[in-house]
């Protein structure tokens, strides 16, 4: 899922407005479902974008005489914790309209 450099969301907490978060969904408990159901899956698709890049620079040896630093490791690493946290990521696209949900109940009715 390589995340695009996107400077609009923050990468600390900031104070949101619950009558922000209601509105697509009219309920702030719903909003908050989808927006933590979508940020699992950016996690997820983050963590196995992580393990591969990583995976690369795996040893088969158990020696710890023989780690050594890997700059280009180092580097991956440094860039990944840079990163905005998932839900925060969630939030925004939440806001910003970017994420299909559905609620198959309210569908029903």
């Amino acid at each position: 899922m390589s995340q695009k450099n996107n400077n609009s969301i923050p990468n600390s907490t900031v104070t949101r407005d619950l009558r922000q978060l209601d509105k697509g969904t009219d309920n702030i408990y719903e909003s908050i479902v989808v927006i933590s159901k979508r940020a699992n899956q950016i996690a997820v698709d983050i963590k196995e974008e992580l393990n591969g890049k990583l995976a690369e620079f795996a040893s088969n040896n158990d020696n710890l005489e023989e780690v050594f630093e890997n700059r280009e490791q180092i580097e991956i690493s440094k860039h990944y914790e840079r990163m905005p946290k998932p839900t925060l990521v969630a939030i925004d696209e939440f806001l910003h309209d970017k994420v299909y949900y559905r609620n198959p109940s309210k569908e029903q009715d």
